[in-house]
Order: structure tokens, then sequence, then C-alpha cells
């Protein structure tokens, strides 16, 4: 990299592996797209320093979330994937979403003797 300081030799790496992170989730969602009735929404979660949380509804009602370093990877992730994006996790969007026995018994886990919550 002739002629390049280091710090935009190091910054040009940074972001060809930025895109190659939100290539893989873009894939990951169009998969899980693709597993749950051909379509999938979603909305992008801000969770601190851990990243963004994406969480994915499918057409069928099935659910899953892929979690991305950095807010910027998670929307350029899902702009990829072109899935529709909403602003919060509200109203058809979330009734729209089905849980099954699994999710019931980890969420009332102790409460109902179900799995510990470990």
């Amino acid at each position: 990299m002739v002629g390049m300081t280091e710090s935009t030799a190091q910054q040009k790496r940074d972001e060809a592996r930025a895109e190659r992170r939100a290539a893989r989730l873009a894939r990951q969602i169009t998969a899980f797209a693709a597993t749950h009735g051909g379509s999938a929404e979603a909305v992008v979660e801000y969770i601190g320093a851990r990243g963004s949380r994406i969480v994915l509804v499918g057409a069928d009602g099935g659910w899953g979330d892929l979690v991305a370093p950095t807010p910027a990877i998670a929307d350029a992730a899902v702009a990829r994937a072109g899935v529709t994006v909403h602003e919060d996790f509200e109203g058809e969007f979330a009734g729209r979403l089905r849980t099954g026995p699994y999710e019931w018994t980890r969420m009332a886990g102790l409460q109902i003797g179900g799995p510990a919550n470990t």
C-alpha cells in the first residue's frame, strides 16, 4: 500500500471487515426468510457496547435474532437482505410472532417447574 499511512490502511481493513460481517449477516437473514415462509421483517435494537440485535419475524410467525457488532453493520445487513425494517417491536409486527412450548417454559421457567434459567 504505497503512499498510504498506517491509519488509512487500518481504516480500509476495518471497512472491509465490516462489509464482510454485514454480508454474512445478510446471508443468514435471507436463509431465515427462506426457511420461514419466504419472507421476513426485522427490527434493529441497539444493545450497547455489544452492538445491535436484529430481531426477525418470518411470514410463518417463526422468529430469531442475530447480533451485529455495530449499529451500522446491522443496518447494512438488513438493507442488503432486503427485508422490511420496523422502527419498534410493537403492534401488528409483534403480533405476528409465534412462540412455542420452549419459549413458554423458558419465560416461566422456575415458576411453573420448567427448566432452570441457567
